[in-house]
């Protein structure tokens, strides 16, 4: 990678595509380009931060790194890990090396690799000084299996330093656990790659071998019960299974197959959840049968296709009795069953947790409550810390001496809080912007967005800066149409995320009400999912308006739907699949008394939920409707229409082809010319 010291803004192709398993990408902000001038170059840096945990020193680094030498934010991303925006080419080198001296690591975080490693956050810090061990025996082993897992998969080579430190290899005072470079260096099933057999030189990437995998792997960890990680949209699951008493570790079950990315129009992609596969008993074992599925996906996994070459493709192409037998060759012995687990719950973990309190939500003992460790997870909208906020963070955290979590909604959890330093926190914090759960509505403390425009290449949407104003707008119009809040009839807020492209990083087709950008201020709609996120949300409708009335006539007849027939506590999503999809659209086409004024009618073809697959029915929702009573001149309204249309219409067609609307402009009008020569 040359190109890094060169006097270029940007890196070459092909240095990109290695950037990428070094943990940052290219980005161009296209709110600051420039006619003439080109585009604005700049990288993103993302960590790797197995169970989300960070501790005191590193968050401090990131801080002030965000402030010298990125945008002057810090992102939380869906994965447990920070993301640095703004990072221009010359100051790379000192970024990256300040993250590895502070004891974190980019390394792995992007690219055709494992990423990072998620697990429900550990609150209940303490130790029993009798064994010097956690207290919650399964919260703590779920955040070891997390780091184990991440070292077992992570890049073995030593260019990362090479580039970053010039050779010099930081290392932490906790070593390897003997048991991943156990099982990563045991060639003896073909799972991993032997050692040189004349020269006795291990194989530079055991695991990976010369081609990595045929695309990015992610996997997390979680207790029964727990399902804070989103288990099954992860290509790869483990189960930490307790004993009887709760007090030891009794085995681990695995699910293998999740995935949420998907293309516009192409309906061989697909999301798609997790399914079980076996059982293991032994800690060594669940290494060796993560290692085995890692190899099945590298050894098997498509290469010619990249939107077909995710894990979830092979299973659904073999099935998971033929995908288990493989891999039961490469962990060499048969997988036990699967054991039964007690029912998902999704856990936030925002608010208070007092020492000795349960992760099941029993209180703590007034004697607990009383001892210092606890633990505050404070609400960070759509994941971006930023202003006044970011500053009462940073000195929270370093004058108290505090260690931090990402959890998998973005949020924070500050840990090792003082019981006498509880108001302080809790006052500070509010009047920095950042109130108690409490002060958020339910709506918007339990949504998420990706970051999308202006600086994510794929997005043709807006996400992060879009969603607030959304959840606003939907919050309006429950309460207009009559969904109770709070009473003997009161429902749950849904869950609400949103994406501003198809590929789901912020997990858009497990939301009761998933937004996914498909054109600039255009979204599809998809319903159904759950609470608890076990289960997919399916398409409703394609080109909804998120800039006129569109957006409340789509959702007017679901939400008084829901209102009239719902059952008391019954939440959004379960309500829908209960009805169905079909009737849900039925209802809105014959719906004829609204509650919203429809939006402007465009002046020609069809209604624009009319138009695409998934939103032929709900016409009458999206674009139907009374006729409307003011409209600008004939000629202005149909060339205002007429332009949003065609962008729409390109941006959909980028993201099918997995570009951004620049870089599918530009490849066509290379074809023209090139048309043009000939």
């Amino acid at each position: 990678m040359a190109d890094l010291v060169d006097s270029n803004t940007y890196i070459s192709e092909e240095s990109m595509q290695l950037m990428k398993f070094h943990g940052s990408y290219m980005q161009d902000d296209r709110d600051k380009r420039n006619l003439g001038r080109g585009k604005k170059y700049q990288f993103m840096m993302r960590t790797r931060q197995p169970g989300g945990e960070v501790s005191n020193e590193l968050y401090l680094t990131m801080d002030e790194l965000a402030d010298q030498f990125g945008n002057g934010t810090l992102r939380l991303t869906t994965r447990m890990a920070f993301q640095l925006h703004g990072v221009l080419k010359h100051d790379l080198k000192t970024v990256f090396s300040s993250v590895v001296k502070a004891m974190g690591s980019t390394l792995g975080a992007c690219g055709d690799v494992n990423r990072n490693v998620m697990a429900p956050p550990l609150v209940d810090g303490r130790v029993d000084p009798s064994t010097g061990e956690s207290v919650d025996v399964i919260g703590a082993h779920c955040v070891k299996v997390s780091n184990d897992i991440a070292d077992l998969l992570a890049p073995q080579s030593g260019a990362y330093y090479d580039v970053w430190l010039d050779g010099e290899k930081f290392m932490s005072m906790e070593r390897e656990s003997p048991e991943v470079t156990k099982v990563r260096t045991d060639a003896s099933t073909g799972a991993s790659f032997a050692a040189d057999p004349v020269t006795g030189v291990p194989a530079p990437e055991p695991v990976y071998g010369g081609q990595f995998l045929p695309r990015k792997f992610k996997v997390a960890v979680t207790r029964p019960g727990d399902n804070h990680v989103d288990l099954f949209t992860n290509d790869l699951g483990v189960v930490v299974l307790p004993s009887a008493d709760g007090k030891s570790v009794a085995g681990y079950d695995i699910v293998v197959g999740g995935g949420l990315g998907r293309t516009h129009r192409n309906a061989s992609t697909f999301p798609r959840l997790a399914e079980p596969l076996g059982s293991v008993t032994t800690y060594e074992e669940m290494l060796s049968a993560v290692k085995a599925v890692v190899a099945t996906q590298r050894d098997y996994g498509r290469r010619d296709d990249r939107r077909q070459a995710r894990l979830k493709y092979l299973v659904s192409e073999w099935g998971i009795d033929r995908f288990r037998t493989v891999c039961e060759t490469y962990h060499g012995k048969p997988l036990e069953p699967f054991v039964p687990l007690p029912a998902w719950e999704y856990k936030s973990y925002l608010g208070w947790h007092a020492p000795g309190a349960s992760v099941d939500g029993a209180a703590a003992g007034a004697a607990d409550a009383a001892e210092d460790g606890w633990a505050y997870g404070v609400y960070v909208q759509n994941g971006r810390v930023q202003g006044e906020g970011k500053k009462a963070l940073r000195s929270l955290i370093e004058s108290l001496d505090l260690g931090v979590t990402i959890t998998a909604n973005q949020n924070i959890i500050l840990h090792g809080i003082r019981a006498a330093d509880r108001t302080r926190v809790e006052t500070e914090l509010a009047a920095a912007g950042l109130p108690g759960v409490d002060g958020w509505d339910p709506i918007e403390a339990g949504s998420m967005a990706c970051p999308a425009l202006p600086l994510c290449g794929l997005a043709v949407a807006e996400a992060e800066r879009g969603l607030p104003e959304i959840n606003a707008r939907i919050r309006k119009l429950l309460a207009a149409c009559g969904v109770a809040a709070d009473g003997p009839d009161a429902r749950p807020p849904p869950v609400v995320r949103m994406t501003g492209c198809p590929n789901g990083c912020a997990r858009p087709y497990m939301a009761e009400l998933g937004f996914v950008g498909d054109g600039p201020n255009s979204y599809q709609l998809y319903l159904g999912g759950c609470p608890n996120q076990t289960r997919l949300s399916e398409l409703y409708a394609e080109r909804v308006r998120a800039s006129d009335a569109t957006l409340e006539r789509t959702l007017e007849p679901i939400f008084a739907a829901w209102a009239r027939r719902g059952r008391a506590g019954e939440a959004l999503g379960d309500f829908c699949a209960r009805t169905g999809l079909d009737a849900l659209r039925a209802e809105a086409e014959a719906r004829t008394e609204w509650i919203t004024a429809a939006p402007a009618e465009r002046p020609r073809g069809k209604p624009a939920a009319a138009r695409g697959s998934g939103a032929s029915t709900s016409g009458g929702a999206a674009g139907g409707g009374a006729a409307v009573a003011e409209r600008a001149p004939a000629k202005a309204a149909g060339a205002e229409a007429s332009s949003a249309d065609l962008l729409a219409q390109l941006g959909a067609r980028a993201a099918s082809e997995g570009k951004s609307l620049e870089e599918y402009l530009g490849s066509v009008l290379r074809g023209e010319l090139e048309k043009g020569k000939k």
